[in-house]
């Protein structure tokens, strides 16, 4: 059974991807959750909206962490409404800082109107340049197969649904369950 860093088996959320493309911009993530080389769920929501459904945010890694985190930033998004950027280096400052904290062993994206982000443990808050980004054991190949659709005549949705598809059939602690969410540029 594979272990985490701390040396007991862990709970896992796997592949996160956003797309920001016109004026769209989505984050989806698969539905497996796997116990080392076990699936143990198959259709997780990894994938949430936060801030009354202004900020859509994607978590991978341990399950419990990401929960923890999803209460924390939700608690800074309250402090600074309307300023993701701003909760967000506020959250990784106290990410790296606190004791209990800087155990978790989660990444997230998160994403509003104007900003996409990764957030991780070591304190860092990246957006990304191209609009696209990808976390968890399957990103890279979601983050691959997303950059090549990004010029295409697919919109945010079908670039990141197809990437995901992709991710799912390399990666095998990503699967074709997806959690989609979506926030409108124009309204």
């Amino acid at each position: 059974m594979q272990q985490n860093q701390q040396g007991s088996a862990g709970w896992r959320g796997t592949t996160i991807l956003t797309v920001r493309k016109n004026n769209k911009v989505v984050v989806a993530g698969d539905g497996q959750v796997s116990l080392g080389p076990t699936v143990i769920k198959h259709g997780a929501r990894k994938v949430r909206r936060l801030a009354g459904g202004k900020v859509i945010t994607g978590f991978a890694g341990a399950t419990a962490d990401a929960f923890t985190l999803f209460e924390r930033l939700e608690a800074k998004l309250e402090q600074y409404p309307d300023q993701l950027m701003r909760a967000c280096v506020e959250l990784a400052k106290d990410w790296r800082t606190d004791r209990y904290l800087r155990r978790l062993e989660a990444m997230m994206i998160v994403a509003d109107k104007s900003d996409s982000l990764v957030l991780t443990g070591t304190g860092d808050v990246l957006s990304p340049d191209s609009g696209v980004m990808g976390i968890g054991s399957g990103g890279n190949y979601a983050l691959a197969a997303a950059s090549a659709l990004m010029d295409t005549d697919y919109d945010a949705e079908d670039v990141a649904r197809r990437a995901m598809k992709i991710a799912a059939d390399i990666c095998v602690y990503t699967n074709e369950s997806l959690t989609v969410e979506t926030i409108d540029l124009d309204a």
